[in-house]
């Protein structure tokens, strides 16, 4: 059997940006792999860490044993921790480690990726425990593999791939996040309408609807007369969806319309993952 259609282009985009990223960290000097990111807490070193990690985790690799230092400050939950353990664990790397450790995971795991077999509903092992639909897990790992993709690709000077295949699936991914933050989390009234309008190298619109019963739905019809329109371009979108940046922060690449106690609010809760 050959890998399933429907899974084939989750598989091309995690290859696509999991390859670019290798390309990224390669020449770097050791000082460089310290380098700050957008994302909290995190050098260049741990996010690639962190990819090696969870990848080797879906090879079946053992969890390594290791006790996290009691002085960092961003441990404040038991998923945390369970994040935060792989990354540590090779914060002494060095920079040949680190690369020849990325390089190899990348290869176990494409093998492993062109071997798949299973249906994209087959229930699979989830990253930290539980079951999870294939198609959803191949998705999340192209989420979270983009996404580090721009963090490394904003603390190295070196923009790319915001259009690409993998732009896109992250971009469905953390969209369906919408409904609930507009309907339930900033409390747009039934009825109502939100529009989120991005420009850029990836150009779509989107609206949230709110419907009698307060249950938020997502479509790309215009809305007539929304209660809050949002324009902002897709990286500076990227960045608050996923809490590498509050909206002070951006306030001049984000132009916003309508009730500004539902902007405000929305805002506030924008961040739906980190």
């Amino acid at each position: 059997m050959t890998v399933h259609s429907k899974l084939q282009p989750y598989i091309d985009a995690w290859t696509h940006s999991i390859e670019s990223i290798n390309e990224l960290v390669s020449p770097l000097a050791e000082g460089e792999w310290n380098r700050p990111t957008e994302c909290p807490y995190w050098s260049v070193r741990d996010i690639v860490s962190h990819i090696i990690g969870f990848e080797c985790e879906l090879l079946g690799d053992p969890r390594p044993i290791h006790t996290l230092p009691s002085d960092l400050r961003h441990i404040t939950s038991e998923t945390a921790r369970y994040t935060e353990v792989p990354v540590d664990i090779r914060r002494h790397h060095t920079a040949p480690e680190m690369t020849s450790e990325l390089e190899y995971t990348i290869i176990r795991r494409s093998r492993q990726l062109r071997n798949e077999s299973r249906e994209p509903d087959a229930e699979v092992r989830s990253i930290g425990g539980g079951e999870i639909a294939l198609e959803e897990q191949l998705w999340s790992r192209v989420f979270d593999v983009w996404v580090h993709e721009q963090d490394l690709r904003r603390a190295l000077g070196k923009p790319g791939n915001l259009a690409s295949a993998a732009a896109v699936l992250a971009r469905d991914y953390v969209l369906r996040s919408l409904p609930k933050l507009v309907a339930h989390d900033a409390g747009a009234k039934p009825g109502s309408a939100v529009v989120f309008d991005v420009h850029g190298p990836l150009e779509f619109m989107r609206t949230v609807r709110v419907n009698a019963e307060g249950r938020g739905t997502i479509d790309s019809a215009v809305s007539l007369g929304p209660a809050v329109t949002f324009a902002l371009d897709w990286e500076t979108f990227l960045r608050l969806l996923t809490g590498r940046v509050r909206p002070a922060a951006v306030a001049d690449r984000l132009k916003t319309e309508g009730d500004a106690a539902l902007a405000e609010a929305i805002l506030q809760h924008i961040a739906v993952t980190r």
